[in-house]
Parts: structure tokens; sequence; C-alpha cells
């Protein structure tokens, strides 16, 4: 077996000894080779108009492809224009949006790192303000809001609106929707694709009985439940190139009680596998807006590995990853096989190339940085 293929390629993979790697070891998930385990989490910047793509995404972005991660993964982007969070949110519902994201997925690639980017619908969780102007619902039209969709009329917050529940007809557009966005990102040059299911967005509305209260194929039980999810999926792979891996974020637990919890969510892994997803990238929560979270160090990490050793599938572990050694310890421990850094590399850009240092590696900077850095070292 290929070491750098180890673990989740098929069933048989995992009833093999894993062969011993760390943060810094190269991976391989269909054609595409990442140089080490360090990918960067997409977050949103709410800093497009009419979601393109702008010179503050192409610094963003590059400067951490620049910074040694192996996998730049391009903020929640909307795939309808009703799909945004807020105004601000990037988008891909036009043919107008490729060329923007093209110039960032180049550069990222021009440094040696893979261009990924998140396909999302907000749901209802739409339709708000940038969080740095409080967050609040926008309710008017003149006020640049728009109505939310969701699967049942259940609202989000208690004050929030009422979301308008999607009939088939609505249903279908979203479907299209992820469809034709992928077909724009494969065009921008993107090597990963990853489907947002996470965070009480749209997909994971229809995963959660807190949410999802529909009586027909999309809602009861948790086979209708994971329906939506699924068939977008299985759109998504029929556009993509076969050596193109597919990931799918998800909340693998909402928290509460009656909740989406680990259980349905290996479930619906093994699903998402059987319908082309190479990747679960594992956080949780977002649901309801009073769950009682135990936030604290790798907290979210034994969710991963839970659905790696019993969906049999590659998984990424994310939430509060801050130091080397303890991202380096999820890799070599067998908890994941990626490990997503968020805030940290904002706070951080070269954490990458730090990390390299603390490991016991030579760090790989820039030739532009590396010959002044070493020679000022000597």
């Amino acid at each position: 077996m290929d070491t750098q293929e180890h673990g989740c390629t098929a069933d048989t993979d995992h009833d093999r000894e894993f062969p011993e790697v760390d943060l810094l070891s190269p991976l391989k998930i269909r054609s595409v080779s990442f140089s080490n385990r360090i990918a960067m989490s997409p977050m949103c910047q709410y800093s497009s108009h009419e979601g393109l793509a702008s010179d503050w995404h192409l610094v963003h972005l590059g400067s951490r492809a620049v910074g040694g991660v192996s996998l730049i993964m391009v903020e929640a982007t909307a795939v309808l224009r009703e799909g945004r969070i807020t105004p601000g949110d990037m988008g891909i519902w036009g043919d107008e949006h490729i060329e923007p994201l093209a110039r960032i997925a180049s550069f990222i690639k021009s440094q040696g790192a893979i261009a990924g980017i998140q396909l999302a619908h907000s749901g209802r969780k739409g339709s708000t303000d940038a969080p740095w102007k409080g967050g609040a619902v926008l309710r008017e039209a003149a006020e640049g809001g728009w109505s939310v969709v969701a699967p049942s009329p259940l609202p989000f917050a208690e004050s929030d609106p009422v979301p308008e529940e999607l009939d088939d007809k609505g249903i279908e557009k979203v479907r299209l929707g992820f469809k034709e966005a992928v077909k724009r990102a494969v065009k921008a040059g993107f090597e990963v694709i990853e489907m947002h299911a996470a965070h009480g967005y749209l997909l994971h509305e229809f995963l959660s009985p807190l949410c999802n209260r529909r009586k027909d194929q999309w809602g009861g039980s948790l086979e209708n439940r994971i329906r939506l999810p699924l068939k977008v999926a299985e759109t998504m792979r029929d556009e993509m190139p076969e050596g193109m891996p597919l990931f799918a974020r998800i909340s693998a637990t909402d928290w509460v009680e009656g909740g989406f919890d680990i259980e349905q969510a290996v479930f619906l892994s093994r699903h998402l596998k059987k319908a082309g997803v190479d990747l679960i990238d594992v956080s949780s929560g977002g649901m309801v807006p009073k769950a009682r979270i135990p936030v604290g160090k790798g907290y979210q990490v034994p969710f991963a590995r839970q659905i790696r050793e019993e969906a049999k599938i590659f998984t990424a572990a994310v939430g509060l990853i801050t130091e080397a050694s303890h991202a380096n310890e999820i890799i070599t421990g067998g908890d994941a096989d990626l490990v997503f850094l968020g805030r940290e590399l904002l706070r951080d850009p070269y954490w990458a190339i730090k990390a390299q240092h603390e490991l016991g590696k030579e760090p790989t900077w820039p030739i532009q940085y590396g010959y002044a850095v070493k020679r000022r070292a000597k």
C-alpha cells in the first residue's frame, strides 16, 4: 500500500497497520498530493461585493500558501445569491465569479500549495449583517436583506424572521446551484472542493431533527434527513474530475439532546463515502444559538477519530488546535489525516514554517525570504 494513501481508500486499508506518519508527512487523496497535513480552514471574510473575490482575498489566502500550509480552503462560497450569510459573502453563482477566483487559485498553486474551495448555502442563517457591524438580521431589501429558506418554517432564533419552507422545486434549485458551482470551481482551477454541511447552514438543517420537521421524503427518519446532502454530494462528484478530491464538512453533534449526534454522523459519513466523498472535515455545533458546548483544547478531535475508525474514511480535525506538538499528536495518534487551522493562522500566517522548526525539520521558507532568514541565522 502507498504510504501516502494510508487509511481510507478502501475498507481493507483499515485492517492493516497504519504506516508511521506525522504532521509534516505528505498525503495523497485521489490524484492530489498534499505536501504536509496542515490545512487552512475556510473562514468567511465578509469582504466581497456581489460575491466577487478581491485583492483582500488574494493576500489573505496567498499569504498562508507562502507560509507553508499545504491546503488553502477558500471561505464558504455561496452557490446561490440567496445562499449568502451576509451581503459581503463570497459567491460562485455566476460566471463573473470565475476569473477573480482563478487568480487566487493560480497564486496558491504557484507557492506549492493546493487550492480548495468550500461551497455553501446559508439556509435560515442568511440575510445578516457582517459580524463587526453586529450581525443583526437584515429584514428589509432596503437594508440589503432577502428572504431565507429552510427545510421547515422554524427560525434560528426566536426573534428572527420565519424562513420559507423549501418545496421540491426549491430543493432542486439548491441541488442545481451546487452543480453549477462545481463546474465554475473546476474552471477556476481549484483542486479540492468541499461541501458545507455544518454549522447550522442549509444542508446541516436538513440533517438535524431540531430544524427538519418535515413529513415527506426529505424529513423524519435519518435516511430521509440525509437524502439532500447525499444527492448534493453525488451531484458534485459527477461534475468533478475523477482525480479531484471531494470533502464534506459536517457538524458531528448539535450539542443538544434530540439533535444530530455522533452516531448519526458516522451513519452519514458511511453514506457520503459511497456517494464519492473522500474526506470528512469534522466540526460541530451551530444549529441552535444556545447550545452548551464544552469548548477546550482539541474538543472536537475525538469525533474525527470515531468517524475515521467507524466509517473508514479520511478525516480532518478542527477546533482550538494551536500548538505544533498537539497537531502532530493528532496525526501520529491516528485521530485524523489532516489538521485544519483557523484563528491560529490568522494570528500567524507562518505557523506551518515554524511548525517545521519545532518538529525538528529544516524550515522551507519561500526563496524570496529564505536566503535572508538563513543568512541572519548564521
